[in-house]
């Protein structure tokens, strides 16, 4: 089976971090949340993959490339970007004639999901997930037999709190292919946008069974909050908790989970929990808690929580001498 990520969006909820770089590459967890959908579909045996590039796609390429050299990759390029569906649409080609289906999985998008058990049901599967603000999402309606009924995005009312988390698998790759191509042909737009739901929809209105597969955990990486929660909940994992070891930081209190990049130099300095420092950073008299830092950046004399601060990016707090007499009271907040 054949593994279409479409990661050509712009991430302006999570600006200033995606002017320079797209927002599959921001890091999360002592990784980029690219790197975390790909090791997932790696450990499922997939091997075969089409990434949609647009924005600042050639960064994409590149670490691609670099950091998966074993990939069968295909790059195929979303311009004007009109939505999801109309990058699978530029992309059916890739996957159209596959006989095995296809899986796509959204790239700002981490779950935690059986994928073997997922790819193994009979026919085509949607990964859906409770929502308690359901009219945010694409919403999945399903009869008592299980099977989908209806998918709509974004509804006003919606009827339905169950909520498509960005993983799809299409058993018929070639019914999809064409209901892309109805779904430009037909000038169908939702929110202004070409939508993959619609295309889907179309698909049941043909007669397609789809069923659902609920997730364990659904990170949606696409904006600060949600992406500070995954960073959290995943260095809280078991098997990242374990091996770790601190000990060349003798002058600095670890505070487990914490992701360490190499080459960092951390002094004096109160790390953790949950936070996560990439490659080659420089850490002195600071106090670190729920935190993403990025690479080659600098921090010194700061305390900082539930902050992202980008790569090659320098932070200095300040530092006090004080001599405070009796019945003094000082409060910088």
């Amino acid at each position: 089976m054949k593994a279409v990520i479409p990661v050509a969006g712009i991430g302006s909820r999570l600006r200033p971090h995606t002017h320079t770089q797209p927002k599959s590459l921001v890091p999360v967890a002592g990784n980029t949340i690219l790197g975390h959908i790909i090791d997932r579909l790696q450990a499922a045996g997939l091997t075969e993959f089409v990434f949609i590039v647009g924005y600042l796609g050639d960064k994409i390429v590149r670490y691609v490339r670099r950091q998966y050299p074993e990939l069968k990759a295909t790059f195929v390029v979303q311009e004007p970007r009109e939505g999801i569906g109309h990058a699978l649409w530029l992309a059916r080609e890739e996957f159209r004639h596959d006989p095995d289906g296809v899986l796509i999985m959204l790239g700002d998008t981490i779950v935690d999901v059986d994928l073997p058990a997922l790819m193994a049901t009979p026919g085509s599967v949607l990964a859906v997930k409770e929502v308690k603000t359901p009219s945010m999402f694409g919403l999945v309606e399903t009869g008592n037999n299980g099977r989908v009924n209806k998918v709509v995005e974004k509804p006003k009312i919606p009827k339905s709190n169950f909520a498509m988390v960005g993983l799809y698998k299409l058993a018929y790759p070639e019914k999809l292919a064409e209901a892309l191509e109805w779904l430009i042909d037909s000038e169908t737009r939702t929110h202004g946008e070409f939508q993959l739901t619609d295309a889907l929809m179309h698909l049941i209105e043909e007669g397609e069974v789809m069923s659902t597969c609920p997730v364990d955990n659904w990170f949606d990486c696409g904006r600060k909050e949600t992406l500070l929660e995954a960073n959290a909940r995943l260095l809280n994992r078991p098997e990242f908790l374990e091996g770790h070891d601190y000990s060349e930081y003798p002058d600095t209190v670890i505070i487990p989970p914490v992701s360490i990049g190499r080459g960092c130099q951390i002094s004096h300095s109160i790390i953790g929990p949950n936070v996560a420092i990439g490659d080659k950073t420089i850490v002195k008299n600071c106090i670190l808690s729920d935190s993403i830092i990025g690479s080659y950046s600098e921090l010194k004399a700061a305390v900082m929580h539930d902050c992202i601060v980008g790569s090659d990016a320098s932070f200095r707090g300040m530092n006090h001498s004080l001599n405070i007499g009796d019945n003094t009271e000082i409060d910088y907040s």
